[in-house]
Parts: structure tokens; sequence; C-alpha cells
């Protein structure tokens, strides 16, 4: 309908440049409407004033003049000034997508049928007659091809910017027009890059997209992203958190589980909900200490129109590091008593403590070897540094030397340790902690100098605490609430101020009566983590339930293992992505800090890969000149397979060899595994391209129109044509319009 009404395709004029071919001057032009206008206005205001109102007068005129300034425009003889390709002196590239997404049938027939399909009855005919055409089929890469009906979709993965840069790369020995893609837009790398586009863009190469596919499936649960945390200490328990998409099972009722080697060690009932996607938790255990991988996902429900994409699997490295909690009390009390207890039993967990007995003695437990804190506190960040966790208990804050305060600080800052500050009569605000550095870290602020309540009160989770794994003493999520309820009340709390930013407040604690104030609250705290447990009653949940009762137990050891966990080493090694979908490109990166946990600029960082064949490379890491004690490198995962990287940092100065450590890291390559996610046709990525690189998208039902418009382009061989566009029907039906309302118009005025 726009080609018969405007003579041309919309490329023309989306493209092109309005222009006059008459000699005639532009001012002439519009002197000459001005001037039609104004001897129409003129005569009617002497002629008819008298027998049309204001309004209806100017009507006619204004249609009177519109008719006048159309015929002066075609007198003028306008044109579109447009680049066009030289016939049969172009190449125009048209991919055609094969991976295995486009094997879907979504309506009885493959999306590469479809699109085999649309090249060999509308697009080839049309274009082989103006322009030389090169066929490529596109999946990790683009491979020149001599006919579409040789291609199968079974290529395990899309890299349509790779195949973009492969095809821009050719038009430096060739005219390449013009670019025709066609494909469902399922691109596994995440999008278009930068620097395809910008290749394009100077080659000024157009890329016109056909799409295949629905927009969404009409029956479909799909996981999105699963988060779970890379490590844990050995029989952890972690959370999982699983977004899901879903259409057409709105309030059905599905299992989502964790398996490991085929076996359910998880499972609970989600039910779906209205909007399209919903995000839920899963806990599970990780096992022992190796490297352990899971499959995450729904159950798969009948009528699914696709289920490949019910499933995702993340990998967990399990340490076998037992890491060492420092526990420093300053008075005896059953709170002391009761957390060394509750963590006797757990395996990954070794608490060394000091406890101040008198003014100038304290009593030591769980040190190594006799020297261990023999002076007391640590004075020095080398010797504090060696352990992974610390806690603080009822200890005025001037125990501890200016230095200390700031070492404390510097535990979670630069260290990337966990610090838990506990409540009591010489803690907190009534330990003089609000002048400290150590205020800085806590994740809430103080409510006053004397907020020591010895008061019974109640503890309630709040909407974060209830997801928290620190919390799951009982693994259904219902039943863990109704375990917290009839948790024992607390005899002695301190009221605390209001959470700082980026703090999360689990759980509160409250007289009856009184408005709740923080009990435990959690933040991230520079390189580590740190706690605010205000109370010293919790021994209470031991001591007041049944003897075989592990609520008190569990709750300890799950606090701890989240207060250190995360903590690093001298060397901590990392990637992107620990499970590689249809990828092999494994970007390294490691962390180098000496014994005080500076960064160490300089060492020989080696990575030791061992493939799942049994053979290992060694990669050579490279120093990141943007952030120092950082070093970075690639590597290329062919074979799919777990993959385990064992690094370890050196420095020799002055003669002397110094090892700062190791880290090991696992990760996985696995094929065929990316087109079954994101399958239905991303059709804003398509349009973004095209609309990027001055090229336009199509359905396979206008696709008909892509041979003449994939014509306007400035790339290759071109010439600038002038396109009349005086005689266009839409000109003429114009004229009649107006010509024919302004009769209809007088004849119903009665001034025929």
């Amino acid at each position: 309908m726009f080609e018969f009404l405007f003579k041309y395709p919309p490329a023309i004029f989306s493209k092109g440049k309005l222009v006059l071919l008459s000699p005639w001057p532009i001012w002439l032009f519009l002197v000459l409407i001005l001037a039609a206008g104004a001897g129409l206005y003129w005569n009617m205001l002497r002629e008819r004033r008298s027998v049309l109102s204001n309004a209806r007068s100017i009507a006619i005129w204004l249609a009177q003049t519109a008719l006048i300034a159309i015929l002066l425009f075609m007198l003028w003889h306008p044109a579109i000034s447009v680049a066009r390709l030289r016939p049969q002196q172009n190449v125009v590239a048209v991919l055609i997508d094969h991976s295995r997404s486009m094997g879907i049938a979504d309506d009885g027939k493959t999306r590469l049928a479809a699109a085999e399909e649309t090249l060999e009855t509308q697009l080839l005919p049309e274009l082989s007659k103006k322009f030389q055409v090169r066929l490529y089929g596109i999946g990790k890469d683009a491979v020149r091809i001599d006919q579409a009906r040789s291609l199968a979709a079974d290529d395990n993965a899309t890299r349509i910017s790779d195949s973009l840069k492969h095809i821009a790369a050719e038009a430096g020995t060739m005219p390449l027009g013009a670019i025709v893609l066609l494909s469902d837009g399922g691109d596994n790398t995440g999008g278009i890059d930068r620097d395809a586009i910008s290749q394009l863009r100077q080659l000024r190469v157009p890329v016109h997209t056909i799409g295949y596919g629905p927009d969404h499936f009409d029956k479909d649960i799909e996981i999105v992203d699963v988060a779970s945390p890379a490590r844990a200490l050995a029989q952890s328990r972690v959370t999982a958190r699983v977004a899901i998409r879903q259409h057409g099972f709105a309030g059905s009722k599905v299992t989502l589980s964790v398996r490991e080697n085929g076996k359910i060690i998880a499972g609970q009932t989600v039910d779906l909900k209205p909007d399209a996607e919903q995000s839920e938790t899963i806990l599970f255990n990780v096992g022992e200490a190796g490297a352990h991988s899971f499959q995450i996902g729904i159950t798969p429900v009948a009528g699914e129109q696709n289920t490949q994409n019910n499933s995702v699997v993340r990998l967990v490295n399990v340490g076998q590091k037992k890491m060492r909690v420092l526990y420093v009390e300053g008075e005896p009390r059953w709170e002391y008593k009761f957390i060394r207890r509750a963590l006797e039993d757990d395996p990954s967990i070794e608490v060394v403590s000091m406890l101040r007995t008198t003014q100038n003695k304290i009593y030591r437990q769980g040190i190594a070897n006799p020297g261990e804190l023999e002076a007391g506190f640590p004075a020095k960040a080398e010797e504090l540094f060696k352990y992974d966790g610390l806690i603080i208990g009822s200890v005025e804050a001037n125990y501890f030397s200016n230095d200390q305060q700031r070492m404390i600080r510097d535990f979670a800052d630069k260290r990337g340790g966990g610090v838990l500050f506990l409540a009591g009569r010489f803690a907190l605000a009534d330990g003089g902690y609000a002048a400290t550095p150590m205020a800085e870290m806590m994740p809430l602020r103080f409510a006053g100098e004397k907020t020591w309540s010895r008061n019974f009160a109640d503890t309630t989770l709040t909407d974060a605490g209830r997801e928290n794994v620190i919390l799951r003493i009982v693994e259904d999520r219902a039943k863990n609430l109704e375990r917290w309820k009839k948790m024992p009340q607390v005899a002695n709390y301190a009221v605390m101020g209001t959470p700082k930013p980026g703090a999360v407040v689990l759980m509160n604690v409250a007289e009856p009566g009184h408005r709740p104030t923080p009990l435990l609250t959690i933040q991230n705290y520079g390189r580590g983590r740190v706690g605010l447990f205000a109370t010293a009653g919790s021994w209470r949940w031991k001591m007041l339930q049944d003897h075989t009762d592990k609520s008190h137990a569990t709750y300890w050891s799950q606090l701890l293992r989240w207060l250190v966990t995360e903590t690093p080493g001298e060397v901590l090694s990392s990637t992107p992505k620990q499970v590689l979908p249809d990828d092999t490109h494994v970007p390294l990166r490691v962390s180098v800090r000496d014994r005080n946990y500076d960064t160490v600029s300089g060492a020989t960082v080696q990575t030791t890969i061992s493939r799942p064949d049994g053979n290992s490379e060694v990669v050579d890491l490279k120093p990141d000149p943007l952030e120092p004690g950082t070093y970075t490198g690639d590597y290329t995962a062919e074979k799919p397979g777990t993959y385990v990287a064992e690094t370890v940092a050196r420095q020799t100065l002055n003669n002397v060899k110094t090892e700062f450590g190791n880290d090991t890291l696992t990760f996985r390559r696995e094929d065929g595994v990316a087109e079954n996610f994101g399958a239905a046709q991303h059709k804003d990525l398509l349009e973004k391209l095209s609309s990027d690189t001055g090229g336009n998208y199509y359905t396979p039902a206008n696709a008909k129109r892509l041979p003449d418009e994939v014509a306007v382009s400035e790339a290759g061989i071109t010439g600038h044509d002038n396109l009349d566009i005086w005689d266009m029907p839409i000109l003429f039906l114009l004229v009649i319009l107006i010509r024919g309302g302004e009769w209809i118009l007088r004849r119903r005025w009665g001034v025929v």
C-alpha cells in the first residue's frame, strides 16, 4: 500500500534527501504560495464575508491555499536524492543461522526450514538479478556455503558478533553493499558487542534482519539464572536463588530441586505466579570437600514446548581447610561457654579464644601452640590476619590500643575477613565503641551511650531473615518460621539504632509493647563481612530446650560459616563464570597479597590447568596496569568437561624467594546447552542491530520488500540517483480530495 501511494519503498524516503529539480529558485516557490494565499484571503473578505461565518470562510481559504501549494510543489519538480548500489557491481552477504534453536518447529516447520523457504522463494531470485550474493551459515562462526539446503540446525552456539566481524573483515577484498541476517536472534554471547557495530558503521554496511520464531512460547518454564556461592565449607548448607520465567502455567505447582549425580538432594514445591518471572530460593547441603556439580531446576511439566531449559548446572568449590576464628571475650559469662560448646563438633570451624578472667590475666583455649596469644590480643597485622574470622564480645573499646582498633577495622576491609560484634555490659555503645574506628564498620548506628537492657524480649525474623541460610534451623521454610516463634526469649540485649546503607537486618528483638530493634544485622565491608548480634542471651536457646535440640548449635555454626566462608587467602583466583555453556573463553583473575595483605606487584603468577583428558598446561598471568596486585590471563577450554586451575604466586627480591600462597579454582565447559535457553525470537536484538547499522527488520511475511530496499546503501559501489516524486499517486489523490472536499463544503453551506 505504501509503494502504491508513494511510488517507492519506505527505505527510499528514510535514507534519501528531498530535492527540487526545477531551475526556478526556492524563494520564488515560497513567494508564490504566500501571494496566492494573500490573494485568496483578500477575495474571501471582499466577496463572502456576508454569506459565510469567519470559521467557514477560513476553512475554504485553507483548502484553496493547500491546493495551490501542492500544484506549485509539483511544478518545482520534487525528487528524492538517494545513494543506491550499482547493479551487478556489489556483493550482498546473506547469513543463515543454523544453530540448534533454529531447529525448533513453531508451526509444524522448523525455523531453519522457514528461513530456507524465505531465501529460495523471496530473496535469492530478486537479489541475484541485481547483486552478487554470497551465502554464509552462521553459528559459532560464519562459514561460506553454496546453498542453504546444505545446512542442518546442529551448531551448539550462536555468535552473531563474531560472524559479523568475519564478514566485515572480508569487506576489504570485495564491494560489500549490505548484509542480510536470517535468525531468531538468540545470541549466546549476551548481545551484539560494540566493536562489531563500530566496524559496520565505519564501512557503512547496513544489516537487514529477518526474525523467526515467536516472541515467547505459549507453554514454557525456563530457568533464567541461578545465583549460588562459588565456594563453601564442607557440609555447609547454602542458598541458591533461582530466577524462573514461565508462560502458560500461572497458578501451577511445580517442583524445584537440586540434584547431584542424578540424585535429588533438596526439593520444594513452588507456586508459579501470574507474573512472567519470579525468584525463589532453595537450600541444600554441598557435602564433603571437593568440586561439586549441582543441577538446579524445575521438574518438566506436561505440555511444555521446551523442557531443555528447565535446569542449569552450577559448580561449588567445597574447601577442606579448617577456618580459624579468634574470639575475644572480656568477662566470664554464659554466652561465651555456650558459643564454644556449640562449635565444638563443627569440622570446618576452629575457635581460638582469649577470655579475660581478671584485669591482667587471660584464659586461652583452642590455641595451636603455647606461644599463640601469649601476649594477649595481636599487636601486629601479620599476627591478626592469620585468622579467618574475629568475634568481639563484652570487652570495652579501650582494651584495644588505637593501632589494634584500626587493625580490627582493616581485618574486614583489607584482609577480607569476617568480624562479629556481640552485645554485653562492656560492649558496643556501653563499651565506648561509638568514638572508635570500629564504629565505622558496624552495620548499625548507635542509639545512645547506655543501651544495655536485662529485660526479657521476643525475637522475630525479618523478611530477609526468613530467606537467609543463617537462620534456617529447619529445612522447610514454613516449619522454620514456626520453630523460631517457639524459641525461648532472650533476657538481655542492646538497643541499637537504624541500619546503615547496605546493611541487612535478619532478626529483631522487642519487649512486649515496645518497638522492635535490630538483633542480628549483617553487611559487606570492604573485602570482608561484618555482623552484629545485639544480645548475650542466645545461650537460653540451648539451656531452656530439650537437651537433644540442635537449634542453638545450628544457628551458631551457620552464623560462623557465613562469617568466614568467603575469607580469602593471600592468593585468590576467580573467573566470571564457572560454568561455560558453549563458550571456550575463560578469563582468569588472581589477586596477590602479602602476609599484611598489602597488594603485591612484580610477582610471578602461574596457573596450572588440568584438562578433562588428564593433561595439563600452564598459563602465565600478567599484571593488571589499572589494579595493583591483580594479575589476569586468558585460557581457551577446547573440550567439554571439568577443569581444575591451581594458581601459585612467587616473587624473588634480593635473591630471596617468597611464595605468597596458592589457590584452586574449578570451572566446567558444557556443549549443546546455551541454545536451549532463550529459544524464543529475540526481536529486540534483531531490531536494534538493524537500527544501529542503518538496516531494517523484517518478518518472513514482509521480507519480499527486502530486495528493493537493500539497494539503498552507502557501502560498496554506489551512485546518487534523483527519483521523481512529482507524479506520486498520493499527490494527485490529495488534489482530488481537497478540491472535492471544498465542493462538498460549499454545497453544504449553500454557496455553490
